[in-house]
């Protein structure tokens, strides 16, 4: 990947310093030193009298370049002696240089009350952020680290503010790696006389125009978990991104125009980077063979552990609960406080001795060492992973063999409850859609952007709850992780659900993103139909069918509309619309896992005006539910297929 055009470094500097000797004349400074984020490694370094002189020079390096040389991008290493150090530190492209090297200053002291001879440490304020380590990370992006502050006030005009924070932050998004300097603001009114929303993103200077894209992907995803509050920054290894109603820049440091920035490069010139790049790539090869041939006959030295304070010591552990605790929360687990079953074990409302209210669940996972040794990382893991549209893990209790997960808790419960149970016809258009597109990107986090994939396996509406707005939000993630690997994915810890479940999985086992994909498609035919997946819809004038086969017929016919749930008001959405995510539906559920879209792909469909010409539906594939399941056989499934009738196919477990 090339990096940004160096040429023109120079001379936006000299600009970019030149307008703030004019802009900041007469003005009270502000270096931002809000205190937004710290994290100390756990590892202590061998030689502390090294380490600190190496430290210290480290920092006496920064000062000078922020200082001195105006720098708002600084990186400096000194590796004398058992203990290198090497630092970076990033400051606002909008500070003045004084409030630049005050930023440094107050960072420089206060990221010392992390242990002495911790061998690595990273704080974040608002206007600047510094980090060492016992190793080089300059081109790291994003980390496990990551995270977000919100504010506390919210916007009153929830859908049209949150759509317009929505598009500045993925203009941001879009526009900022492609921009030299990796620097971007923005000002953007909200229309009908809302407020302004004042936005900017930035990656550090050391990192690629990839690298800053995937880590300001995850920075857009954990700013929307901030929304509808009138702000929120977002921080990362490599990126920083906030918006705010409040302006916390000069109006002189905006991009009035993204449009330059939002579309790629003509192909012609695309070609003749292609061709740079080719001859770089080759001259790089050759380099790295005689580097690797060189450094392979050099005698090995001891490694030094790294602080990695953005992956292991920020990969911060759920709260441990004390199962009596637990007990008396949910009276000793009764069955008026149960919420709901599912396949990973039962569900209950309790309440906490502070008075807050939790889903506490009680794991069925069998009696595996595996899962007790397994247990604490994995929930480490999803306790981590942090998105609008995930229901947040809170913590964790191991008892013995009773391993109990504690949920941040959703009283309006599950969207089957909302689509075939007592709130049956209650949703209108507008709250479907919002589902499906909160569904959507709920996926697409936890596929593409949280910093390991994570396949849910289980997608249907009771693992889909909805909060006090009735947004979406997935449940269940991550558990088919702790099933042992020994299992058999037709055993009866198979993890799915027949009816929802890709056929390349519930036959062959072969799980991928795509599995979950296959999934969302039939919910989303739910949603739209007020029908369940599993449940065989009989016409006196023709055969029996489910869901998707008669979706599937109805779209062969354009007959989408017939599909809607007769509960909604005609009225109250678009036919067109309806239909494209109808098609959208029957994409997700295509035969073949390679053709089906990802879940980003998804998003983007959702939010477009209609369909790519190339992307139309082909006959879905359908596994039947009414199989019974009996020491891991399953008796028999049918499939739709192309110029055929249904088949019946026999499925034999371990």
């Amino acid at each position: 990947m090339l990096q940004r055009d160096r040429s023109l470094l120079p001379v936006a500097t000299f600009i970019f310093w030149s307008c703030f000797c004019c802009s900041f004349d007469g003005v009270v400074s502000d270096p931002q030193t809000l205190f937004l984020n710290r994290g100390c490694s756990q590892y202590n370094v061998s030689n502390l009298a090294s380490f600190n002189d190496n430290l210290n020079a480290t920092f006496r390096g920064l000062r000078d370049k922020v200082a001195r040389q105006r720098a708002f991008f600084a990186t400096v290493k000194q590796a004398h002696g058992a203990s290198p150090v090497y630092a970076l530190f990033l400051c606002r492209n909008y500070l003045s240089p004084a409030d630049c090297a005050a930023c440094f200053d107050v960072a420089a002291t206060q990221i010392r009350n992390c242990s002495a001879g911790a061998n690595g440490a990273r704080i974040v304020y608002d206007g600047c952020f510094l980090r060492y380590e016992s190793s080089s990370f300059y081109d790291q992006t994003t980390q496990p680290g990551n995270g977000m502050a919100c504010g506390k006030q919210t916007s009153g005009d929830k859908t049209t503010f949150d759509s317009t924070v929505e598009k500045v932050l993925m203009n941001l998004q879009t526009a900022t790696p492609r921009i030299p300097g990796f620097f971007a603001a923005t000002k953007t009114q909200v229309p009908n006389n809302g407020p302004t929303i004042y936005a900017v993103a930035q990656c550090v200077d050391s990192v690629t125009e990839s690298g800053c894209l995937d880590c300001l992907k995850v920075g857009n995803n954990n700013l929307q978990m901030c929304l509808p509050t009138l702000e929120g920054r977002a921080f990362d290894a490599g990126c920083f991104m906030r918006y705010s109603t409040s302006s916390f820049f000069p109006d002189n440091q905006t991009i009035g125009d993204f449009t330059p920035f939002l579309t790629q490069g003509s192909s012609k010139k695309r070609a003749i980077i292609g061709g740079v790049v080719g001859g770089v790539a080759f001259l790089l090869i050759v380099l790295a063979v005689f580097l690797l041939i060189k450094q392979s006959m050099r005698p090995k030295t001891k490694r030094v552990p790294r602080g990695d304070i953005l992956g292991a010591t920020e990969l911060k552990g759920p709260v441990n609960y004390r199962y009596k605790d637990l007990k008396i929360a949910t009276k000793n687990f009764s069955e008026q406080n149960k919420l709901g079953e599912g396949g990973f074990g039962d569900v209950y409302k309790g309440t906490l001795k502070n008075g807050k209210i939790v889903a506490v669940k009680r794991l069925a996972l069998g009696n595996h060492k595996r899962i007790g040794e397994d247990f604490e990382s994995e929930v480490k893991l999803i306790s981590n992973v942090h998105h609008r549209n995930l229901v947040r893990l809170l913590g964790c209790c191991s008892n013995g063999q009773e391993k109990i997960l504690v949920y941040e808790y959703m009283k309006n419960n599950s969207l089957d409850k909302f689509l075939f149970g007592q709130n049956k016809g209650s949703l209108n258009w507008k709250q479907r859609y919002e589902i499906i597109l909160g569904t959507a990107k709920g996926l697409a986090y936890l596929h593409e952007e949280f910093y390991v994939c994570i396949i849910h396996r289980d997608i249907k509406s009771n693992n889909i709850l909805l909060d006090d707005h009735l947004q979406p939000r997935i449940s269940d993630f991550g558990l088919a992780r702790l099933l042992p690997t020994d299992q058999s994915h037709l055993s009866t810890k198979f993890a799915g659900t027949l009816g929802y479940t890709a056929p390349e999985y519930a036959i062959h086992g072969q799980l991928s993103e795509k599995v979950d994909t296959y999934s969302y498609g039939v919910v989303v035919l739910e949603i739209i139909s007020g029908q369940k997946s599993s449940e065989l819809k009989v016409d006196p004038d023709v055969e029996g069918e489910f869901l998707l086969q008669q979706a599937w017929k109805l779209y062969e016919k354009g007959m989408h509309l017939k599909l809607v749930d007769n509960t909604l008001d005609p009225n109250d959405y678009d036919p067109e619309e309806v239909k494209k995510i109808i098609e959208i539906g029957l994409l997700c559920t295509q035969a073949s896992p390679v053709i089906r879209p990802t879940m980003s792909e998804v998003v983007l469909l959702l939010k477009s005006k209609g369909l790519l010409e190339h992307m139309k539906p082909t006959m879905p594939i359908f596994v039947e539910t009414n199989l019974r399941s009996r020491e891991g056989t399953f008796t028999s499934a049918s499939f739709l297929q192309s110029n055929a009738t249904a088949s019946t196919i026999t499925l034999s477990g371990r």
